[in-house]
C-alpha cells in the first residue's frame, strides 16, 4: 500500500515518531496539515469511516473552510505506522479501539472513562474533538439458528457450545485483546481463527451463513446483522470497550472549525449510522451523496 502523509500523531511513544507542524494564527490549521488554509482530512479504509470524514469535509466546506480529503488510507495499523511520515489534520475513530491501540493495558470500558483515558493517551499537540452519541463497534455475531442451537445470547453462553467453534474476522483480529486471547482470557472459551479480510462485510456473512466459521466479528452499525438475521452476542463482561464516534485533531485546528464539527458529532446517532452505511452497501451510492443528503436531512448544510 503506498505510504500515505499523515499527521494525527496518535500512537505510543515507543512505536510513533511524533510530527508537529505550525502555522499563524489566522490558518485553521497548521501549515503541516495542508497549504496553510487548508485542513486535510483521512479515514480508514472502511466505507463507514469513509462516509463520516466525508460528512465532517462537507460541513467544513459549508463553512467556508477549505478541505482537502486524504480518505481510505488503512485500518489502524497502516495508518498509525505511518503518521509518523506526514500530516493530517482531522480523523473519525472510535473511543475504544482508539484506546487500546495506544494503551494496550488500558482498563476503563464505560464511555466517559475510555473517553477521559484516550484523552490521558494522546500525544502533545492533539486533541480529542467532542464524542458523539453514535457508537460503532467491533461485536460478535452468530446466526440465528446457530444461536438456537445453543441457546446463546451472550459471549458467555458460548462455553456451552460443545463443537469446536471457528471465528473469522480480518487477520490483525488473531492479535488484538478482543480477538480469540482475549476471548480466551474474559471468558474463558477456546476458538480456532480464520482470517477473512473484508472488515465483517460480505464474505464474513458468507462465511457465517455457509458455516465455514461461527463466529464473525461484524460492527455494530453494519446493516448486515438486521439484513441476514444475524445474532449480536451480549457482551457482558466487557470485551470490547466502549466505542464511541469522536473527531480527532490537531492543536491547530481553528475554534472555528472545532465548532462545525462538534455540531456534526451531537447530530449523529447510531441510528443515523446503520441508515448511513445501508444506503452504502444497499444502495451503493458514493460518500459524497449519502453525507450530502444527511447534511441537508439535518439542517447542517
Amino acid at each position: 500500500m503506498t505510504r500515505i502523509r499523515l499527521g494525527l500523531a496518535l500512537a505510543a511513544a515507543s512505536a510513533l515518531t511524533l510530527s508537529a507542524c505550525g502555522g499563524g494564527d489566522s490558518d485553521p490549521l497548521a501549515s503541516g496539515g495542508g497549504d496553510g488554509d487548508t485542513i486535510v482530512i483521512g479515514s480508514q479504509d472502511y466505507y463507514s469511516n469513509e462516509i463520516i470524514a466525508e460528512i465532517y469535509a462537507q460541513a467544513l466546506e459549508a463553512d467556508k473552510i477549505k478541505v482537502d480529503r486524504q480518505f481510505r488510507i488503512g485500518q489502524r495499523e497502516v495508518y498509525l505506522a505511518d503518521i509518523k511520515d506526514g500530516s493530517i489534520d482531522l480523523f473519525p475513530e472510535y473511543t475504544g479501539p482508539l484506546l487500546i491501540a495506544l494503551d494496550s493495558k488500558a482498563s476503563a470500558t464505560k464511555p466517559d472513562e475510555v473517553y477521559a483515558a484516550l484523552e490521558d493517551v494522546l500525544p502533545k499537540g492533539e486533541r480529542l474533538l467532542e464524542q458523539s452519541p453514535a457508537t460503532d463497534q467491533d461485536s460478535y455475531v452468530v446466526t440465528k439458528e446457530y444461536a438456537d442451537k445453543w441457546g446463546l445470547k451472550t459471549i458467555e453462553d458460548l462455553a456451552k457450545v460443545t463443537d469446536p467453534i471457528v471465528f473469522g474476522a480480518n487477520s490483525e483480529a488473531e492479535s488484538r485483546p478482543n480477538g480469540p486471547k482475549g476471548l480466551k482470557k474474559t471468558y474463558g472459551v477456546d476458538v480456532k481463527f480464520t482470517p477473512i479480510e473484508d472488515s465483517g462485510g460480505p464474505l464474513t456473512v458468507k462465511a457465517l451463513k455457509d458455516g465455514d466459521i461461527q463466529v464473525g466479528l461484524i460492527y455494530t452499525a453494519d446493516p448486515s446483522i438486521k439484513k441476514n438475521d444475524l445474532v449480536t452476542l451480549e457482551d457482558t463482561k466487557g470485551l470490547f470497550l466502549a466505542s464511541a464516534v469522536v473527531p480527532v485533531a490537531s492543536d491547530d485546528v481553528s475554534e472555528d472549525a472545532e465548532k462545525v464539527i462538534d455540531e456534526v458529532s451531537a447530530a449523529l446517532t447510531s441510528e443515523d449510522l446503520i441508515a448511513l452505511n445501508a444506503r452504502s452497501v444497499d444502495e451503493k451510492l458514493p460518500a459524497k451523496t449519502i453525507a450530502e443528503d444527511w447534511l441537508k436531512e439535518k439542517d447542517l448544510d
